[in-house]
């Protein structure tokens, strides 16, 4: 493909995709494909002969997109937000343009400085405490997801706890001490923790631990719950390294005490040895508004907090952003060197390598696309997207708790996610959770302690019943939702958060979800 070639099938190609945004509202949100789909219509191994562009770009429509979830529609509401934007889509065309390794700052010194500046920006932006820029001992580096983060920061821990463990040894000595330690090593997080905290553990080498929460605290991580583990693992020797905090859980957006975890590690004289992460990959953009950025106080003590640009900030993937308050713990536990790496500006100390920051060698230029992102929309537009959607969940919220005799709130609603189960006719429907987000992040103390009244021996019934409406919305494909069990409660959660989606979208939704839940219970009576 020549230059000419090239120009023609772009522009060809961005008009397929601005016609795919324009009209993604009117496609079913979820692929009703089966399982194998594509092999049988691919041929089984490439043209010996190269082919034309139309002939390829043909089968984006007939062989490609019906196997795609579209989760830029307006009707996608399940899991948290994957954002794609027209200015982060600009950022990656370029990207791919300029393609280099770019693990050193030779590679391409625009690729590692530009990253520097941005992280910094958005730090100012979200409210970081000073302590994790770049202009300190801090900064940040853009991850793949923050399941990388994760992996990432743990290693460093594993390795800051292990010579702190083995400071002033040497030789035998020093190993003897380091396999021994090594054996007893236990990272941390709450039940309500994302999989990838487990994962990062197994990646590690070491145990991990799950630390249990209460619908009386929000399914949040609480001092008093760290404390009860902490004394756990000191009774089964066991040395805790690492934990995780989250800033809205995937379950149903629960925020972490930050202020009582970092006290209770203070007390414990742990606050230098066990490393604390704070996970707000979805609601950590939430901090760019005024109304929480007293959040992000606590931080201060703490040694790491990621969140991705890729769900609600308009960045498509992969955009995830980690902040690390030392960057020689990243640096020391990650670096290795090489002759092949060796050149003047690396050798001098005075720039920025960010192999030594991150798994992998290689990165891709990805700071470009938050640039686009960060200088389109301006913080002020950022604001008003994340406000937005704040306010549509919390009218959601409202609406449900209009249909009182249909459905009820497992956990007050944060960050645009209402998470609601069945109530059973009959039951007493008691005092649900007030719907809004500020009780949930009011300097980490949960204000609101009501239970779905529905009782114990009717569970299962209700369950059931949440369980076949959710399926049926799913089924039929106008939206698309997920589910969680909570407490062994089965329940259906709801966000929206996209850039295409308003009132109308949600409100369709919420009509769906009632006339589901009636014609559902109206079905169960019948069998009964």
């Amino acid at each position: 493909m020549n230059s000419e070639e090239f120009r023609k099938a772009a522009h060809s190609a961005v008009d397929e995709i601005i016609d795919y945004f324009d009209n993604i509202q009117d496609r079913r949100v979820v692929s009703n494909v089966e399982p194998g789909y594509l092999r049988k219509l691919l041929p089984s191994g490439p043209p010996v002969e190269g082919e034309k562009w139309e002939d390829i770009q043909k089968d984006i429509g007939a062989k490609i997109m019906p196997g795609l979830t579209h989760w830029q529609s307006p009707n996608f509401m399940a899991f948290y937000p994957a954002n794609a934007t027209y200015p982060s889509m600009l950022g990656e065309l370029y990207s791919a343009a300029f393609t280099a390794p770019a693990f050193n700052w030779l590679c391409s010194p625009a690729v590692t400085e530009l990253e520097t500046i941005v992280l910094d920006w958005l730090a100012h932006i979200l409210h970081l405490p000073d302590c994790y820029l770049s202009e300190g001992k801090g900064g940040g580096v853009i991850q793949g997801s923050a399941s990388e983060a994760i992996v990432t920061v743990m290693v460093a821990a594993r390795e800051r706890y292990l010579n702190q463990a083995c400071e002033g040894l040497e030789g035998k000595e020093r190993e003897e001490k380091l396999n021994c330690t090594r054996g007893r090593l236990v990272a941390l997080g709450s039940e309500q923790s994302h999989s990838s905290t487990a994962k990062a553990a197994l990646i590690a080498g070491v145990r991990y631990k799950s630390i249990s929460t209460r619908m009386e605290d929000n399914l949040a991580l609480t001092g008093d719950g760290l404390r009860i583990a902490l004394d756990e693992c000191a009774r089964e020797g066991l040395e805790p390294f690492y934990l995780t905090t989250t800033l809205g859980t995937t379950g149903t957006c629960a925020t972490d005490h930050f202020y009582e975890i970092a006290e209770i590690l203070k007390e414990s004289q742990a606050s230098t040895r066990i490393w604390v992460h704070i996970d707000a990959a979805y609601a950590g953009a939430a901090l760019i508004l005024d109304e929480y950025k007293h959040i992000a106080n606590h931080f201060t003590a703490l040694d790491s907090f990621n969140m991705n640009m890729h769900k609600w900030l308009l960045t498509n993937f992969d955009a995830s952003c980690l902040y690390v308050r030392t960057r020689a713990h990243l640096t020391t536990a990650l670096s290795i060197n090489r002759s092949y790496y060796s050149n003047p500006f690396s050798d001098s100390g005075l720039v920025t390598d960010y192999r030594d920051w991150q798994i992998p060698l290689g990165r891709r230029f990805r700071a470009l696309k938050i640039w686009f992102v960060l200088r389109t929309y301006g913080v002020n537009g950022l604001k008003a997207h994340i406000r937005k959607h704040i306010v549509m969940g919390e009218k959601f919220a409202e609406w449900i708790r209009e249909r009182r005799d249909l459905w009820e709130i497992v956990t007050p609603p944060a960050f645009a996610l209402t998470v609601i189960t069945i109530a059973l006719p009959g039951q007493s429907m008691g005092t649900l959770p007030d719907g809004v987000t500020e009780p949930r992040v009011t300097e980490g103390v949960a204000t609101s302690n009501t239970l779905p009244s529905t009782s114990v021996e009717n569970r299962d019934r209700a369950n059931a019943l949440t369980e076949k409406v959710y399926e049926t919305i799913n089924a039929a494909g106008e939206i698309f939702l997920t589910s969680s069990v909570v407490q062994g409660i089965y329940a259906i959660r709801i966000v929206s958060a996209n850039e295409k989606a308003d009132e109308a979208h949600l409100r369709r939704a919420f009509e769906i979800l009632v006339d589901t839940a009636e014609m559902v219970i109206s079905e169960s009576k019948a069998e009964i």
